[in-house]
């Protein structure tokens, strides 16, 4: 069986990344602000996925002087989607997780009960992946797992 390992690494340095969105902001004229360079810092620095209204609690929490209104979270989170710079997992009626796209591939296992999300590398999937696509004549450019299950403290929780 193939290793398997937790994944958290970040492939691109903040400076490089801040650039890269004060490009996107002139190329869509809008302005860079404050408020919208704490949402890229919050992301990059966060190793959770979180929610349009976790980003804002926590920009409320560190930066309680800052006046980031939850409409700025949503359309920074859009605008950062739509130009690859975050990702996000959808949650049906929970929403949309995000994270900071400038990570290498992974892939994610997710709690149903209590929405845990845990990156996960295993190159034994990365191989067979690829070996489908080529046997189906297909040119993979992408690709995203996700496994979804109950989290060993749910399933302790369930039990008793």
């Amino acid at each position: 069986m193939g290793s398997l390992t937790d994944f958290t690494e970040r492939t691109i340095e903040y400076t490089k990344l801040l650039s890269d969105f004060k490009q996107l902001l002139k190329a869509n004229g809008l302005k860079f602000t404050i408020q919208r360079e704490v949402i890229l810092e919050m992301l990059y620095n966060s190793d959770e996925h979180l929610t349009p209204e976790g980003l804002h609690h926590l920009i409320q929490e560190k930066h309680p002087d800052l006046n980031t209104g939850i409409a700025t979270v949503y359309r920074t989170l859009s605008l950062l989607e739509d130009s690859a710079m975050v990702t996000s997992l959808s949650f049906g009626a929970q929403g949309k997780k995000y994270e900071l796209g400038a990570k290498d591939h992974h892939d994610h296992i997710i709690c149903t009960e209590c929405g845990s999300i845990s990156e996960f590398v295993d190159e034994e999937i990365e191989l067979k992946q690829k070996k489908i696509a080529e046997k189906l004549g297909f040119l993979m450019q992408e690709h995203s797992m996700q496994i979804y299950g109950i989290c060993k403290e749910c399933q302790n929780k369930i039990k008793k």
